[in-house]
């Protein structure tokens, strides 16, 4: 039975991330208010996922009030974000962070695998290692010089300052996106647990599947806010 497990396992992972993409594509594709609700759904599910690990990691009712109202602030920001982007860069726009946050996955999870190394902080999190940063940080410089190109429809090598601004905006989302997933690993390893929860079967929970992006999101509401500001 041990050798069908890995495959079982694969299997729904597989058939999990199927249902995942296609809902959030319909959702995606449909639009305006569908889209809104989708967003408040995932919203709502992550801080029901946050509230439950915090019970776990804060003892006194004002610790958990503080971390609540963080999550609040944390997953509301960015699902504020998520839900606004068609309205700023149509409707399409969404696949933006997404498409850079799995590059830097991606990047991160073969660079790992194939050069190993040192790890970055192998108390939270053993299997990420500076290679497979460097890795995801690459892989989404290029994915943002990709999405520059499907964009204006031409290769701009005669312009290099708008080149350096967009791979230096991808490796910034790597970077950020690993820092989101360091903190939700650093909160499950503080709570004991594995996974945020159990919600997406051979995947855990939702604060597991969007840890990175949300960061992202989050990065970018506050760099909203600081410009309409300053």
């Amino acid at each position: 039975m041990a050798p069908g497990r890995p495959r079982s396992e694969l299997k729904t992972r597989t058939l999990s991330a199927i249902v995942m993409v296609a809902v959030a594509g319909l959702a995606l594709a449909l639009g305006g208010l569908i889209w809104q609700l989708f967003v408040l759904a995932v919203a709502v599910g992550v801080l029901w996922e946050w509230n439950k690990l915090v019970r776990r990691i804060a003892v006194s009712r004002w610790a958990r009030l503080i971390w609540l109202v963080a999550g609040v602030v944390y997953v509301g920001t960015a699902s504020e974000v998520l839900a606004s982007i068609p309205v700023m860069f149509g409707a399409l726009g969404p696949l933006i962070p997404v498409a850079l946050v799995v590059a830097t996955d991606v990047g991160a999870y073969f660079s790992g695998r194939t050069f190993g190394g040192p790890k970055i902080a192998p108390a939270i999190s053993p299997s990420k290692t500076w290679s497979g940063l460097a890795g995801g940080a690459l892989l989404s410089a290029l994915a943002s010089l990709g999405l520059l190109v499907l964009a204006t429809g031409r290769i701009l090598f005669d312009e290099a300052q708008v080149l350096a601004q967009f791979m230096i905006a991808g490796v910034a989302v790597a970077v950020i996106a690993q820092a989101g997933d360091f903190f939700e690993s650093w909160m499950k390893r503080r709570a004991g647990v594995k996974d945020s929860g159990s919600l997406i079967p051979g995947h855990g929970g939702l604060f597991d599947r969007v840890d990175g992006l949300l960061a992202v999101l989050f990065v970018a509401g506050l760099l909203s806010v600081i410009r309409r500001f300053f």
